[in-house]
């Protein structure tokens, strides 16, 4: 018979265990609040005219969105609210911050072009509303999860972010205006029906052999060591074009090694 002495020793236990599976559920919102966070700091210091600590904190906010997916699956707690929770904070991340760190650079003050630029960058935000809900409705068990419906909105902000490194001196003045272009076509593709690569593999082995994407971050790290600006240039417009780029450099393919394509696969 248990005595009360293993009685208190299970319910020990057991409540350790509890705490500890709290603990994980707990782990993946808060990475999702370091996205908003970074999301709500890069707003605040646009409006200061800081638009290069403004793209890095977007960047930042960029990568806390893939560690806290990567986080919810590895240890099993992805949840309704979590789900919910993400959404809100790509939303503040990738829907406002982006929208007004290009106003900012756009806006010269009351002019005859702020109207266009409150009217683009408004379509950015309701795009990336408009995407981030429609990825919470639409449920299909049998669809291909290597692929998004439209792009992603941590992707369309990755444009913005790039273009101000690149280009942040010439979004200013009267040959400014094609930073709309910048603006208007990742949000036109947001809510697009083109499919783009999730690449979810990468940070989500299925294999359980993570050499692949070791070595695809190795790279990648290097690659922002040397040269940051061309490298942000490459990933954002590269994925951007994406749907164009992948049909045409189908064929090389077969020159990659089998074991690149497991890992992307």
């Amino acid at each position: 018979m248990p005595t009360r002495r293993t009685a208190t020793v299970e319910f020990v236990r057991g409540s350790v265990r509890g705490s500890r599976r709290r603990a994980l559920a707990t782990l993946p919102s808060l990475f999702t609040l370091a996205n908003m966070g970074c999301g709500f700091g890069a707003i605040l210091v646009s409006i200061r005219g800081e638009h290069g600590l403004a793209a890095i904190l977007i960047g930042l906010s960029v990568l806390f969105d893939i560690v806290d997916g990567a986080v919810a699956r590895k240890v099993g707690a992805v949840t309704p609210f979590g789900l919910q929770f993400d959404s809100l904070a790509d939303l503040v991340s990738f829907g406002l911050a982006p929208s007004l760190v290009a106003f900012t650079l756009f806006s010269e003050g009351r002019d005859e072009w702020d109207l266009l630029g409150w009217v683009v960058c408004f379509l950015w935000v309701a795009c990336a509303a408009i995407r981030l809900a429609r990825f919470n409705v639409t449920i299909d068990p049998t669809a291909d999860k290597r692929y998004f419906t439209g792009l992603p909105s941590p992707g369309a902000a990755g444009v913005v972010l790039a273009s101000v490194f690149a280009f942040g001196d010439q979004m200013q003045g009267r040959d400014r205006l094609w930073v709309l272009l910048v603006m208007a076509v990742p949000a036109l593709l947001m809510v697009s029906n083109v499919r783009y690569r999730s690449f979810r593999s990468l940070v989500s082995p299925r294999s359980g052999k993570p050499y692949g994407p070791v070595a695809v971050a190795a790279v990648l790290v290097v690659a922002v060591a040397v040269a940051p600006v061309v490298t942000a240039i490459v990933l954002a417009y590269g994925y951007l074009s994406a749907p164009v780029l992948v049909p045409v450099l189908t064929p090389l393919a077969r020159f990659v090694p089998a074991s690149v394509k497991e890992a992307l696969s």
